[in-house]
């Protein structure tokens, strides 16, 4: 009995609550291989480019998402890489972007490195806090994740669908007729109009 206990004894060390160094070579690893991955989406960019976009950006929805990362880089440069670390398809819309437009390696290294950094720290201190929080029922954590993952999802989609609605609304206002000479919509008579005076 008292081996298994060890064994399960090692296994939470190296999860919670412990100051063990493999820990920082741990999360050093899952920034490597998200700074590899992200890398090697801006690399196939490059390369295959027009393939990429026949196949991954097809259609008009597809177009949309290349659309919004080629706006969002110009924009917002290395934060947007940044941010899409965290966002489910952004980041693959996003680095492929990169390569495909030619967004600069110099710029786009540096900012692979920060989100790797940033999200495998994240990653680790998330599922620690949640190690010692849900220990004896991890079903609830696991239950309590994927709601959280769900409601995250939800509130981003509906943001994007008002943000979109914004700036359809915002179209159109712009293209309401200024110049006097142009028509104008019908007013409702007024009151002597009506009464023919």
């Amino acid at each position: 009995m008292a081996p298994e206990r060890d064994r399960g004894d090692r296994a939470r060390a190296v999860t919670a609550g412990s100051t063990d160094p493999r820990i920082g070579v741990l999360v050093l690893l899952a920034a490597l291989g998200a700074f590899l991955g992200d890398n090697a989406a801006y690399l196939v960019g490059r390369r295959f480019g027009p393939t990429v976009t026949r196949r991954l950006f097809a259609g008009e929805k597809g177009a949309g998402r290349l659309a919004w990362a080629r706006c969002s880089l110009d924009r917002f440069g290395a934060r947007i890489i940044i941010a899409c670390r965290f966002v489910p398809g952004g980041r693959t819309a996003v680095t492929l972007t990169c390569g495909l437009i030619g967004y600069p390696r110099r710029r786009f290294v540096p900012a692979t490195a920060v989100a790797a950094i940033v999200w495998a720290s994240y990653a680790f201190f998330l599922g620690r806090l949640g190690g010692k929080v849900f220990e004896d029922r991890p079903w609830v954590g696991l239950l309590l994740a994927l709601g959280l993952g769900l409601v995250i999802s939800l509130l981003i989609e509906v943001g994007r669908r008002i943000w979109r609605w914004r700036a359809t609304a915002r179209d159109r206002a712009r293209r309401l007729p200024t110049d006097p000479g142009q028509a104008q919509p019908a007013r409702p008579p007024t009151a002597d109009q009506r009464s023919g005076g």
